[in-house]
């Protein structure tokens, strides 16, 4: 039999658009509604569903009772201040992908923005000591490679999101809502809550610098997170203290100083916050890797390092390795397991797994000196239970 060939040709397309349905299975992209919700202070943003980030096949499958929360360490994508030559080829796009199956196979995804995303000159800060001092500014385009990553939320609170200015943080506020993804930690914007899989996730970040809501003052940041508790069902709490560098990479939990500025006692302020409500801590600003440990069945990250920081830091040894951890809780917040993915960042700093498994290695050392009485236990593959589940 003869077919005529318009019949063929519509027979081949339906065929075409089937296969790659069957290719993208999985990799749905949802365009973001941003409500704003007007309630007591704290201000809160909401945004749902999903950012437009790419969720992977494997987590649709698990059990509606289970939660995946990704954190990852300090991310600054490259700074064309003071000149381009810290910026990276094909405006960074290639920098996460090593990462982005990993990255995007999450409720949520979260991790801690270093600097501004800003188009214009803005304001540079002054630094009284210019060998310790670094501003940081990415094209406001830049934040696109987040979300083509899977990241939901980022924390601001941190001593570069003032490097240039007011102009810097309204221009990195702006693209990251025109982008669709959460944000807080300033004094403007303290916490978000956004919606995933019909549970709120709540977020709010602190940190002992200028713009940025204070590590310091504990009973505004528990006030901070039970008003945020009762309008979200699990709440996220990013902190940037501690002192820099391996030689501070251990846990003192006593008040840490960095050149003279009080970097908080981020044991006090991680458990008080969850006696507030807070359901997983994650903290940033010692550039390397730090102990985890378990309060109240809440997890805590003391820190997670440099995740993908281009050419402006030093990668040498502890610091150009880092954990991305998932951390699985049910619905309420409660911990059940956490996966860490070791990387490393390689070049100039572009984020790969580590197949050494140093930040694994570095985190088991360091919960055996920090919390030897800890209830967690870290196999030699990354996987964080508790020692009564072995």
């Amino acid at each position: 039999m003869k077919y005529p060939s318009a019949f063929l040709l519509s027979v081949f397309i339906f065929l075409l658009h089937v296969d790659t349905a069957f290719a993208q299975r999985g990799r749905r992209i949802i365009e973001v509604k941003r409500i704003d919700v007007n309630i007591e202070q704290p201000p809160i943003q909401l945004i749902s569903p999903r950012a437009p980030g790419i969720m992977e096949v494997p987590e649709l499958y698990l059990s509606d009772d289970i939660v995946t929360i990704i954190g990852v360490g300090d991310i600054m994508m490259g700074t064309d201040y003071p000149n381009t030559s810290f910026l990276p080829p094909n405006d960074g796009r290639d920098l996460l992908i090593p990462l982005h199956h990993v990255l995007q196979n999450a409720t949520v995804t979260f991790g801690n923005l270093e600097g501004v995303l800003l188009d214009g000159e803005g304001t540079v800060k002054r630094c009284r000591n210019p060998d310790l001092c670094f501003a940081f500014r990415s094209p406001e385009r830049y934040v696109y490679n987040l979300v083509d990553a899977g990241f939901d939320m980022v924390s601001l609170a941190n001593n570069h999101t003032g490097d240039f200015g007011p102009e810097g943080r309204v221009a990195t506020v702006e693209a990251l809502r025109r982008a669709g993804i959460a944000y807080a930690g300033t004094l403007d914007h303290p916490v978000t809550i956004i919606e995933r899989k019909g549970i709120r996730f709540g977020m709010a970040a602190f940190a002992p610098n200028v713009g940025t809501v204070s590590i310091h003052d504990i009973p505004n940041a528990q006030r901070i997170v039970r008003e945020l508790k009762e309008n979200s069902d699990i709440v996220i709490v990013s902190f940037h203290g501690g002192a820099e560098g391996a030689d501070h990479q251990n846990v003192t939990c006593e008040t840490e100083f960095y050149y003279g500025e009080n970097r908080g006692n981020v044991c006090n302020f991680a458990r008080k916050v969850i006696d507030a409500g807070a359901d997983v801590v994650f903290g940033h600003g010692p550039h390397v890797t730090r102990s985890v440990d378990l309060y109240k069945d809440r997890f805590i990250a003391y820190s997670l390092g440099n995740f993908c920081t281009y050419a402006r830091f030093n990668l040498r040894g502890e610091n150009g390795i880092a954990p991305v951890i998932k951390v699985f809780t049910d619905r309420d917040g409660k911990f059940m397991k956490a996966e860490v993915t070791p990387i490393r960042q390689i070049g100039r700093g572009e984020p790969v797994i580590d197949r050494n498994r140093g930040a694994i290695r570095s985190l088991q050392r360091l919960l055996a000196e920090d919390f030897p009485q800890s209830e967690l236990f870290i196999s030699d593959h990354g996987i964080i239970t508790r020692k009564e589940e072995l």
